[in-house]
């Protein structure tokens, strides 16, 4: 099948590669521009650009793709490139831009989404992030039939994955990434023998999985300790965890409950206990939310470390309480 493909991160090129090893013809990639990172602001292009290329591939990338937006010269060039693309479907994953009517109306089979998550929960920009954060107990892929709404489209394949106790974004991104390319692949293979059929989303148990901003990355040790123990998961790797005390901000990458209360007259944020095993902190109003032991964390400049190797660096005693 002949096909376009809209994407940008890794979670997009695993389903692009899958696509081209299943023997889809991959007419055109459309993927963010070019984005400034690192310490020198180099420009680094994305992993699916970087596929693409190496394969040969034909990349457009336009800051819009609205006739009337802010940038219709990119918009033009790009509805010129894909009318004559005439492509079968048009495949989007974690693209970053906002597909208008004419996008949709110009395949014959439409766009098609891979969204991480069981729509329609958890629309939007992080839902993996979200899912964990909430502590859901599964996740998934969506395959949708793209409208113009927010992940609102109807539903051509889903199927759900466990999300597990220990589970951080980094390594769900990397379950459902496999998943959703199998599942975007099985789909065209069913495009290929007869019409697909897209069953409108639930009205019931919509989610809207907002974008992660890095302000949330500090956590509020008033909240309760298994609440802090998932965000901490959610935001590996990005934006991390992060917590301040005496004037230095550490990131926190692992943590455990272990369903003690805390002791009378612990503040929220104040070290309990530090050893090997961890260090052990007071969270929520007066004490009451639980004990959260951290496992794992990194000063600024350092690396990611065990505690009993970061503590061996960085002192740290019962008593000392960090920011909330």
């Amino acid at each position: 099948m002949r096909i376009v493909f809209a994407g940008t991160p890794d979670f997009a090129r695993v389903a692009l590669a899958a696509l081209h090893t299943a023997g889809h013809d991959i007419a055109q990639v459309l993927t963010q521009p070019d984005r400034s990172a690192g310490r020198g602001l180099k420009l680094h292009a994305s992993p699916v650009k970087q596929w693409a290329l190496e394969q040969g591939i034909a990349v457009l990338q336009p800051r819009g793709l609205r006739l009337d937006g802010r940038y219709p010269d990119d918009a033009a060039a790009a509805r010129t490139a894909l009318q004559a693309a005439q492509p079968d479907a048009l495949i989007v994953a974690a693209y970053g831009l906002i597909l208008p009517r004419w996008t949709l109306d110009l395949p014959r089979l439409g766009c098609l989404n891979i969204h991480a998550s069981l729509l329609p929960r958890w629309r939007g920009a992080a839902p993996i992030q979200r899912a964990i954060e909430a502590g859901d107990a599964q996740t998934g892929v969506t395959i949708m039939q793209m409208d113009e709404g927010l992940d609102t489209g109807g539903i051509l394949l889903a199927q759900a994955l466990p999300i597990g106790p220990r589970e951080t974004a980094a390594s769900l991104h990397d379950r459902l990434a496999e998943l959703g390319a199998r599942l975007i692949v099985q789909t065209l293979d069913q495009a290929a023998h007869g019409p697909l059929r897209a069953a409108p989303q639930p009205l019931e148990g919509v989610s809207y999985a907002r974008k992660i901003d890095k302000a949330e990355a500090h956590i509020d040790w008033s909240r309760p300790a298994a609440e802090i123990e998932r965000r901490i998961r959610a935001f590996d790797p990005f934006p991390g965890a992060a917590a301040g005390l005496g004037g230095q901000t550490l990131k926190l990458w692992q943590a455990e409950t272990d369903g003690n209360p805390c002791p009378p007259g612990a503040r929220p944020g104040q070290i309990l206990h530090v050893g090997d095993a961890g260090v052990a902190v007071a969270c929520g109003q007066n004490g009451g939310g639980g004990v959260l032991r951290l496992t794992e964390l990194q000063r600024t400049g350092g690396k990611r470390l065990p505690a009993r190797e970061f503590l061996r660096g960085f002192a740290l005693a019962a008593g000392q309480v960090f920011e909330c």
